[in-house]
């Protein structure tokens, strides 16, 4: 700790209460603002390992989703794997993965893409139950197929289920990957760890996770209205 007081008051260049602020581990806004550059790239690792992470997660949860949904035995062995995965401590992941896929960004997302199955494919399957059986019938009447069936009405009306797996997935991978640093993977957990004394450090780094989930929150909500216009339309005539 003395250590990195001295190398905190050798860089800070405010004045003596700035410095006594640093010295005391405080919150010093005026040190923030002259270090917040050195988040920038730890920033970048956090959303790369994010994105990366649900995307591959909603791909292997939709494809096992809609083959559930086709054969219902599948959704208890499904589910009963994923829930262990996602039980499993993230730290111990991350270090059992080391010997077979090296300290970096792989390691970090194999697990956090692990994390994100289990609510993922509940929600998709979710909302493909939850689709009316008339409308299924309607378009079955129309002559489409199941596949057509599948793309043209259940999961167009099954997005707001999807959407909401999706932004639960997103928000606890943004907050899990604090811990991708103990991979190797980098990202704004080793910021909070190698300061984590420092008010200001933690301020900073805390506040962008914070900043992160709800951003990624807001898209896809928004992304969601985009993708159901006629529920907004609904809403408005109310």
């Amino acid at each position: 700790m003395t250590a990195l007081v001295a190398q905190l008051e050798i860089h800070d260049r405010g004045p003596d209460t700035e410095q006594s602020c640093v010295a005391s581990d405080g919150f010093c806004p005026g040190w923030i603002v002259d270090h917040i550059d050195r988040y920038l790239h730890p920033l970048w690792q956090h959303v790369y390992l994010s994105l990366i992470s649900v995307a591959c997660g909603f791909l292997i949860a939709f494809a096992l989703a809609v083959l559930a949904h086709r054969r219902r035995w599948l959704v208890g062995p499904i589910v009963g794997i994923t829930g262990v995965l996602y039980t499993l401590p993230s730290i111990a992941v991350f270090f059992l993965l080391q010997p077979i896929t090296g300290r970096g960004a792989l390691t970090a997302i194999i697990a956090l893409t692990a994390y994100t199955l289990l609510i993922l494919f509940r929600n998709i399957v979710a909302g493909l139950e939850n689709v009316p059986a008339d409308a299924i019938d309607a378009a079955r009447g129309m002559g489409l197929t199941d596949r057509q069936v599948l793309w043209r009405v259940e999961l167009p009306l099954a997005v707001p289920e999807i959407v909401a797996g999706l932004r639960i997935a997103a928000t606890t991978t943004v907050g899990l990957a604090t811990l991708a640093f103990f991979a190797g993977a980098g990202g704004l957990g080793g910021e909070i760890f190698a300061q984590i004394t420092f008010k200001s450090n933690v301020v900073v780094a805390g506040g962008l996770c914070l900043a992160l989930a709800v951003a990624f929150d807001v898209a896809l909500l928004l992304a969601q209205r985009l993708l159901t216009p006629w529920r907004t339309a609904g809403t408005a005539r109310a």
